[in-house]
């Protein structure tokens, strides 16, 4: 595997550094998630339709741009140091990731156009009651009836659910267990039984909601794959999420190293900058060795995806794993390097350590990836 962007994908992360240091700054930022949506659709509109960023993992036939995992998480990476507030994540590695992964060839057709423009916003719900990412514990069932399947139930932690135009709905059939008896459903935001509610989080940059489905009705065409793809289907469908996450990490990681270099450089204390006392310069070697070490993980688990790999389960929790310990560790560190003032709501510290706290539990947490790669290797 070549872990050098070639040089269209060194152009690709280039216009997208530059894009979003223009439209995604601290200001920008501030107020996309102050507002009722959680994004600006301006902002949205020209990623998606100028841009093209919503495309890139789709395949040309159903109106992408054909590229690949490894120009998405050159992507992400971007995003995640400029904070972007946009449907994004939820839409692009949530949503077009189940529909690719399972979808039928009438169902990529159509609804894989309408997210490769930016006009259908999706997401993937299936966190339960308990806010876990373990597929054995979903809050929505699923009843047939007929022609029709009835969901019941409530999920959690639903990125931009209160925004998202469609909903990919994992559900459990009543009285089974393990990977058998799941289903992924096609579920129209508006559908009459569904109700969602934005929850308020410690971080403000990403919105995240609660749905709650009431005798929801879905036809039996609205079924991604059949029931015994589903569970296997679902996991590898939080993988790649997972290595999309901690692509995002990665570049909020690094985000915070450069705030923390920059004050430290700038804060002068004892007659000269603080940079230049030991204490300091180990904690940004520290921080340095941290997110160095995380872009590699990321960078091997996205070249595995790429590759559609048999190692993804593993590299994936390995490498959100990690960067959730190393984005976490360089928020803090940049923190008290800044000192009394990092947290303070002038600076922008604040708002890298809630994303890094937020994204650490985002699609599980460290422990729970750290146990799903021992149980894959039988420990």
């Amino acid at each position: 595997m070549d872990f050098a962007f070639n040089p269209e994908q060194q152009e690709l992360r280039s216009t997208a550094r530059s894009f979003l240091a223009e439209r995604s700054g601290p200001e920008q930022v501030r107020r996309a998630m102050e507002s009722e949506l959680g994004y600006d659709p301006k902002l949205w509109n020209q990623i998606a339709s100028e841009l093209g960023w919503t495309a890139v993992t789709i395949p040309e036939a159903y109106g992408g741009l054909g590229l690949g995992y490894v120009e998405l998480v050159g992507l992400l990476e971007e995003m995640g140091g400029a904070l972007l507030c946009a449907p994004f994540f939820s839409s692009v590695c949530l949503g077009a990731n189940a529909l690719l992964v399972l979808g039928s060839e009438s169902q990529k057709l159509e609804y894989l156009p309408g997210i490769a423009e930016g006009e259908t916003r999706s997401t993937l719900a299936c966190a339960g009651p308990g806010g876990t990412w373990d597929t054995e514990a979903l809050g929505v069932t699923s009843t047939q009836d007929g022609g029709d399947f009835v969901l019941d139930g409530l999920s959690r932690f639903v990125l931009d659910g209160h925004v998202a135009d469609l909903l990919i709905v994992a559900a459990r059939r009543e009285g089974s267990s393990g990977s058998e008896g799941i289903g992924l459903f096609l579920v129209p935001a508006t559908a009459r039984g569904v109700s969602r509610n934005a929850v308020p989080t410690m971080d403000q940059t990403r919105r995240l909601a609660e749905v709650e489905f009431d005798r929801v009705r879905v036809p039996v065409s609205h079924q991604l794959g059949g029931e015994a793809e589903a569970g296997p289907a679902l996991r590898r469908i939080l993988d790649l999420a997972a290595v999309a996450l901690s692509a995002e990490q990665v570049g909020g990681a690094q985000r915070c190293l450069d705030l923390a270099v920059g004050y430290a450089k700038q804060r002068v204390q004892f007659g000269r900058p603080i940079g230049s006392f030991q204490a300091i310069k180990h904690k940004c070697a520290d921080m340095m060795v941290a997110v160095e070490s995380a872009r590699s993980a990321c960078y091997y688990a996205g070249c595995v995806a790429a590759e559609d790999g048999d190692e993804l389960p593993a590299v994936a929790s390995l490498a959100k794993a990690y960067c959730s310990d190393a984005y976490f560790r360089t928020a803090a560190e940049c923190l008290q390097i800044h000192g009394g003032v990092g947290f303070t709501w002038e600076y922008d510290v604040h708002l890298y350590f809630k994303r890094a706290r937020s994204s650490e539990v985002f699609l599980g947490d460290p422990a729970y990836h750290r146990e799903r790669v021992a149980r894959q290797i039988g420990l």
